[in-house]
């Protein structure tokens, strides 16, 4: 079996298969970040004087993830369990060929897991940037449909049962809410990536053995050349190494699974919503999707299905996450570190997928007002029953406290089960004198009871505005 016969394309992973996530989390994609950290720690040992001035270039010339075949690096890494140590083996024997001083100063002061943690971290930062930018579209897209469809009246629904009369705008602006805040989660997340650093055991023994043997007596300690590290590659400088305290990969993985619910909550919404007896909105269309293979009638709302198992599939690798966080034992996890790995890959593939088929079902969405007007009506004047309660009710007591409610469930009662118009029966429960004709009508109007939603949607908006694609 060739290399490409074990290579993973997605083809059992529609919800990421083919986006820019998945590419910049690909097994080439490692390697360059494996290959990139093994560099920078060159750069910072040459500037510190531990290593030759002309390693750097040395090493940037092969430093290239083409020149390396990933089969064969992943096959021999079953030898010492990680995919490090053979490729430093390779890395080393083609800096060799340019410099051999260049190859010396190759992982000097470093361990596997040091380049293996920091490289992920890397790999992370790379693929969050586009999953935050579409995630940025798709809230500019939602905050759109809020503010168009502010004043679209629409039935609630509450366990899926009609309840109060709200607006299309404050569904699509609660839909931001969820997502807007995921993304907020997300950005916090990517700027926190981590370098993690700290040698054979995590005292950094051998990093401080190479400093205080600098030429000259350099002055640069450990910790300054992590520091310095950690700048070279973007990433936070830690307090401590992390080696066995996973949090900041658990940490990450959290604010993956947060996104992906958020984009799921969309995707369920869309799905209920676009069914025929439904009809409220419908995915955008494309050539090519949605179709049955069975029935050509059908459309199916391909994207909102994709989001949703992407959804339903992250929260597994999440909890694998944290079950290695807390097997996590001594100063290398056994096992538990290594099951992290694809894990944290699958987690930054779902949220990508999930954010790029968000950000084209918000941009394309359609509404149909029509619908949305057709099953208010069909909700009648009991979608205003909790104001009627509060409105009418106390009208009816008569110095008899609760009376008034009586009369109106039972009203309410009756028009159920004969079904008599509940206006008409209202009416006659309540005298005019009472309450007039024009007052029971505005009682009854479901735009008049629409709470703060126009002020909600203006909160939510104001607060993700995301950014629209260029």
């Amino acid at each position: 079996m060739g290399a490409a016969d074990s290579a993973d394309y997605g083809l059992l992973s529609p919800a990421w298969a083919g986006t820019p996530a998945a590419e910049l989390t690909g097994d080439r994609q490692l390697l360059q970040a494996l290959l990139d950290v093994e560099l920078e720690w060159v750069r910072v040992l040459a500037s510190a004087g531990l290593a030759d001035p002309d390693a750097p270039a040395a090493v940037a010339a092969v430093s290239d993830a083409s020149r390396y075949d990933a089969a064969s690096l992943a096959e021999r890494a079953q030898g010492g369990g990680n995919p490090v140590i053979p490729l430093l083996a390779d890395l080393r024997a083609q800096a060799r060929e340019v410099s051999p001083k260049g190859a010396a100063a190759i992982h000097r002061g470093a361990t596997s897991q040091d380049i293996m943690d920091t490289a992920l971290m890397l790999l992370a930062r790379r693929a969050l940037d586009t999953v935050l930018a579409d995630a940025d579209r798709a809230a500019a897209a939602l905050g759109d449909l809020a503010r168009r469809h502010a004043a679209t009246l629409c039935v609630a629904r509450t366990l899926t049962q009609h309840s109060l009369p709200s607006t299309f705008g404050l569904r699509a602006a609660q839909w931001l809410h969820g997502v807007g805040s995921a993304a907020q989660g997300l950005r916090t997340a990517s700027d926190n990536l981590q370098l993690q650093w700290g040698g054979a055991s995590g005292t950094l023994a051998a990093l401080t053995l190479a400093a205080g043997s600098a030429p000259g007596g350099g002055t640069a300690t450990a910790f300054d050349l992590t520091a310095r590290l950690a700048h070279g590659l973007g990433l936070a400088d830690p307090v401590a190494p992390w080696q066995t305290n996973r949090l900041p990969v658990t940490a990450l993985g959290a604010a993956l699974q947060d996104f992906t619910a958020a984009a799921g909550k969309v995707a369920n919404d869309v799905l209920l919503l676009s069914r025929p007896e439904i009809g409220e909105v419908s995915e955008p269309r494309a050539a090519g999707r949605g179709g049955s293979s069975a029935m050509p009638q059908k459309q199916n709302p391909v994207l909102s299905v994709l989001i949703r198992s992407a959804a339903l599939a992250a929260p597994g690798y999440g909890m694998q996450l944290n079950a290695a966080a807390a097997a996590a034992d001594d100063e290398r996890p056994s096992g538990s570190w290594h099951v992290e790995w694809q894990a944290l890959r699958s987690l930054l593939r779902l949220a990508g997928g999930a954010a790029a088929k968000l950000a084209e079902l918000a941009e394309g969405l359609q509404v149909s007002t029509d619908a949305l007007t057709r099953n208010l009506e069909s909700a009648g004047p009991l979608v205003v029953s909790e104001k009627i309660m509060a409105v009418v009710a106390p009208l009816l007591d008569d110095g008899m406290p609760g009376r008034g409610k009586e009369i109106v469930a039972a009203t309410v009662a009756r028009s159920l089960s004969s079904g008599e118009p509940f206006e008409e029966l209202l009416r006659a429960a309540v005298p005019p004198e009472v309450l007039s004709d024009a007052e029971l009508k505005s009682v009854l109007d479901p735009a008049e009871y629409l709470g703060e939603a126009a002020a909600l949607i203006e909160r939510i908006t104001a607060a993700y505005p995301g950014k629209p694609s260029a």
